[in-house]
């Protein structure tokens, strides 16, 4: 197997509309192969599990299932393609949707109005294990992983020894982002989250980046 083969990122594209998920793939990275694409929750669950693909871009409504749209491609297929890693797409930014996908086990959650290069870069890092949300979209999930489901309250109280600016840092450092992506996610300077960064590993008693990708891991910050 060739390098330029092995690196190569297989996926299925999920979603009820043609017309963009045709607009999608012309869009996608050139290192992205699509190798499936689906129209209902059915039909989704039957290509995942014949394509077994590195990374599902999975719409949160579709027809079909039991009418949870995309969890339940997730719920179909997750044990049958364990390997397989699911990266929400969709419309819609609400807390509802971003919540229920991700409960079942969606690995991310971006919106449509991402472009090409972002969706790539995105299903790039859902593969790579990361967790990929968009700024908005974090908070939702901050919210359902950690007050609302039973934080302890030694959690709470760490994160409420960072500002609100640090936990922004803090989350994308976490998911693995470089100072320089976190910088433009957030614009501000990559001096300013350097910065930032000290101070939440001091806070936090904490000596790298890794351990605080631990540390948000273990208390589902994620």
């Amino acid at each position: 197997m060739s390098d330029e083969t092995a690196e190569r990122l297989t996926v299925v594209i999920v979603d009820d509309h043609s017309i963009f998920r045709s607009g999608l793939r012309s869009e996608l990275a050139d290192d992205i192969e699509v190798v499936g694409e689906a129209a209902s929750v059915e039909e989704a669950v039957s290509v995942v599990i014949a394509e077994r693909p590195q990374v599902v871009l999975l719409d949160v409504h579709l027809p079909g299932g039991n009418g949870g749209g995309g969890a339940d491609v997730i719920a179909g297929a997750a044990h049958t393609a364990p390997e397989t890693r699911f990266l929400a797409l969709s419309v819609s930014d609400a807390a509802e949707d971003v919540v229920r996908v991700i409960r079942a086990g969606a690995r991310g959650y971006i919106t449509k109005s991402s472009s090409g290069q972002e969706v790539s870069d995105a299903a790039r890092r859902v593969r790579d294990g990361d967790a990929v949300f968009s700024p908005r979209l974090a908070g939702f999930v901050l919210d359902a992983f950690g007050a609302v489901s039973g934080e302890t309250a030694e959690s709470v109280d760490e994160l409420d020894r960072l500002s609100a600016r640090e936990q922004e840092v803090m989350r994308l450092i976490a998911r693995g982002y470089a100072y320089k992506e976190v910088a433009g996610e957030l614009f501000i300077s990559v001096k300013t989250v350097e910065t930032h960064v000290s101070s939440v590993l001091r806070k936090l008693q904490l000596s790298s980046r890794h351990e605080l990708a631990a540390w948000a891991l273990q208390r589902k910050l994620l």
